[in-house]
């Protein structure tokens, strides 16, 4: 089990070093087809830092499979609703599109503030 701390950190480098804990790259026992990552408990998750313009002008796009079905989300408006969603979709699509990445997903748990479920595992 790993404890990563989001406030003020990069997005998209603090989805790399999750990404690869989950993939269990950090390990000698590395095996690119197996499951052999570890859990990742993520807290401040809404305080990610987006560099640049990307409040404003990033956008998520995603399509229904039907004719015109494309649809734009501004990344300021995913915050505003939900701000763990912005770190976990920047993991998800740093993952292999494979059967692996949904039991990989399943052992990230983010958190938006401070406090988490999981202090047993880490003592505090």
């Amino acid at each position: 089990w790993h404890h990563l701390d989001a406030n003020g950190q990069t997005l998209g480098r603090l989805a790399s070093k999750i990404a690869v804990l989950l993939m269990g790259k950090h390990k000698k026992t590395y095996t690119p087809n197996m499951d052999c990552g570890d859990f990742v408990v993520v807290t401040n998750a809404a305080k990610v830092k987006l560099t640049g313009k990307k409040l404003e002008q990033k956008v998520y796009f995603s399509h229904s499979g039907y004719a015109k079905g494309g649809k734009e989300t501004p990344v300021k408006r995913v915050l505003e609703n939900n701000p763990t969603r912005v770190l976990e979709l920047a993991v998800k699509r740093m993952l292999d599109e494979n059967k692996l990445r949904a039991p990989r997903m399943k052992r990230l748990r983010l958190f938006a503030g401070e406090a988490h479920d999981f202090t047993q595992r880490f003592g505090k």
